[in-house]
């Protein structure tokens, strides 16, 4: 009696393994080319499972030769999405500066009104925020600050005669931890070819880390902001806030949750 339970009870704690592997697979490849070749092998492997069920040997046979070519295939197309992938978990902490939602709302209106006081000024910038990720390789590319987020200090750092001005700003928190630092650009083939160094640098960042990125156009004025490795024009001060709250508090609650 005693066995059948220890039995039982490492099953349910394989099975919960399993699906927290899976889902945590599911979520990372979420919007991506992978997730639909994902959602592909699932079917196939449904199909598998009812082939050897009604012993249908010849597409069981196909199946299994497929199933061996297509890990070898999935290596090779999704390099550059596995990379990223143990990049990220490379840089995972398991302790992060936590703010108050009121708290949150207020760095954001900083950082917000900062932004549009810079793209009336024409005044190109790139704001990069820390989330999950630890970008402690960045910060070390760059000049460290420590400072309080204020839209003083946020305009003051990317003014042409600034020596910070050049590269981009990361926070975490309330605070400025460093300026001028660089950020990986990224290499994606379908990026249009028009896109200038700061929103390849910002698409970049948000494709290894899960970092939020805006950014102002120095040609055009143009606010814009990356998540995820997609890139999202940005018309008015609301939107801009609204889309930073949505992002950085709402959907932060949701994982949580």
């Amino acid at each position: 009696m005693t066995f059948a339970i220890l039995a039982s009870v490492k099953s349910i704690i394989e099975i919960l393994i399993l699906w927290v592997v899976f889902y945590r697979i599911l979520t990372f490849f979420e919007g991506t080319r992978a997730f639909q070749v994902l959602k592909g092998l699932l079917y196939l492997m449904f199909a598998f499972l009812i082939s050897q069920y009604f012993g249908l040997d010849t597409l069981n046979w196909l199946l299994t030769k497929f199933f061996a070519i297509s890990i070898i295939a999935f290596l090779i197309i999704f390099q550059q999405e596995l990379r990223q992938g143990l990049a990220r978990l490379g840089q995972q902490h398991l302790f992060s500066i936590i703010l108050e939602e009121s708290e949150m709302i207020a760095v954001l209106e900083e950082i917000t009104s900062a932004v549009c006081k810079l793209a009336r000024s024409k005044t190109g910038c790139i704001i990069a925020i820390e989330r999950d990720s630890k970008l402690k390789t960045y910060i070390e590319s760059g000049i460290l600050i420590d400072g309080r987020i204020t839209s003083e200090l946020m305009q003051s750092i990317f003014v042409y005669s600034s020596p910070t001005h050049d590269g981009g700003v990361i926070t975490r928190g309330d605070r400025v931890i460093a300026a001028s630092c660089l950020f990986p650009l990224s290499d994606n083939p379908r990026i249009n070819a028009s896109m200038g160094t700061r929103h390849r640098a910002a698409l970049g960042l948000t494709e290894q880390t899960d970092a939020v990125v805006v950014l102002v156009s120095e040609e055009t004025a143009a606010i814009s902001m990356a998540v995820d490795g997609r890139l999202m024009p940005i018309a008015d001060r609301d939107q801009l806030f609204n889309t930073l709250k949505d992002v950085l508090i709402k959907q932060t609650k949701k994982k949580k949750s």
